[in-house]
Parts: structure tokens; sequence; C-alpha cells
């Protein structure tokens, strides 16, 4: 896999709850210069991040982020607020306390509902789900999963990067065994080398979020540079 195509995998994104404007000025520049997919920032900054971008590549934001257990009609609220400002893509964190108690069709009606409203905005807007894997049991991933697979999102996001750990091979594995290839999966949290990329694309992931992007494919290009094998 060449430097390009690895960078097609990868949201450079920047959550922190310190980041100023000159921060997602730096990081769009490096999506721009990297060719990764999209840049991923906090709410308040997509519009900014829009305008740097242009359609050179995707914006995305977090909706209810990281915890998940804001109230539906404000989960609506903010994603449609997030795609009147330019935002491309949605990771929209679950309310993990639903899975916990055993109430995934809750879940998943929460979760169509918000696909329903913001596909009415924007068709092409692209929605993933937030399984924070690290507080689940195998038994609870596998339902959190069919729920959002029957949910009409595009992607099943494995872990915030904000949770107790990050996304797993495992994770991945175990999450394809029960949804197969009928919706993509992004793996987040943790992952800032070269073979953990390639290993997760290995596993099967569509994407990946990280703000360790730049470090990642410059890590590529010197393996490339030394011709040492992959």
């Amino acid at each position: 896999m060449d430097k390009r195509s690895l960078a097609s995998y990868l949201d450079l994104a920047n959550h922190e709850q310190k980041s100023a404007e000159e921060d997602i000025k730096k990081l769009c520049g490096q999506v721009r210069q990297y060719h990764f997919h999209s840049a991923f920032v906090n709410p308040y900054y997509v519009a900014l991040a829009k305008k740097i971008i242009e359609n050179r590549a995707a914006v995305g934001t977090v909706i209810s982020f990281p915890l998940g257990q804001e109230g539906l009609d404000v989960k609506v609220f903010s994603s449609l607020w997030a795609v009147k400002q330019g935002a491309d893509e949605l990771d929209i964190a679950n309310n993990v306390g639903f899975f916990k108690m055993g109430r995934f069709e809750k879940a998943k009606e929460e979760m169509k509902t918000i696909v329903k409203e913001v596909k009415k905005k924007r068709k092409q807007t692209i929605i993933k789900f937030i399984i924070e894997t690290g507080h689940l049991s195998e038994a609870e991933i596998k339902k959190a999963a069919v729920a959002i697979l029957t949910s009409g999102a595009d992607f099943i996001k494995i872990c915030s990067g904000m949770g107790p750990r990050g996304a797993s091979l495992e994770d991945v594995k175990l999450i394809r065994s029960i949804v197969g290839q009928k919706i993509k999966l992004k793996a987040a949290g943790g992952i800032s080398t070269y073979k953990q990329a390639a290993d997760f694309i290995t596993a099967g992931v569509d994407r990946m979020g990280s703000s360790h992007a730049v470090e990642i494919v410059l890590e590529k290009s010197l393996k490339s540079l030394s011709g040492k094998s992959e």
C-alpha cells in the first residue's frame, strides 16, 4: 500500500478541549498536504475547517461526544447544526448506559431518528455511531453492532478514543463476524504507528481516526525509503 492509499483510510483528528483556531488551521493544512480522507474537529470549528479544506477533503465532527448521554432532541439539533455548518461526516456517541441496561431497541430507535432527520437535511452526510467497546461485554458488543447495523447508519465506529481503551483488532474481528460486509467500520483510539494502521486495515476496517495520522504516513514513507519489508 502506498502512502497516498494509506492516507485515504485516515481521519486526522483534533478533539482536544484546548484546541484553538491556529491548531485547526494547522490540522487542515496537514489534511491537504498528506491527502487524508478528512479533518475531524469539534463542532465549533466545522465552519472554519470547511472554509480551509474547501472540497479537497471531507470535514467531520463529533456529536454528544464522548458520553452520548444527552437527550435525543439535543442530539438531533446538534447533528443538524453541524450539517448546516458544513460537516460532511458525523461521529455520534451512543448512550452506553442503554447497552449496559439491555435497552438495545431504545438505542436503535434513537439512532434511527437521528439518521432519518440528518439524511432528510442532507442525504449524502455520512453517519457513524460509536460503540465504546471498553465498557461492554462480548455479548453487548454483538447486540450493539446489530442495533447500529439496523439503524441505517453508514459506519460502526469502534471506540471514541476517550473511553477506557481504544479499538482492538479483536473488536474488529468480533464485529465483522456479526455484521459481515453490510456496514463499514471505523476504528479509533491509540492508533499511532504504521504497523497498527496496517493491521487494522488487514483486519477489515474502512477508516481510522487518529491525531497521529501524519506520523503514521511519514513512518510509512521512511519504511519505503529504507527498503524494509512490510
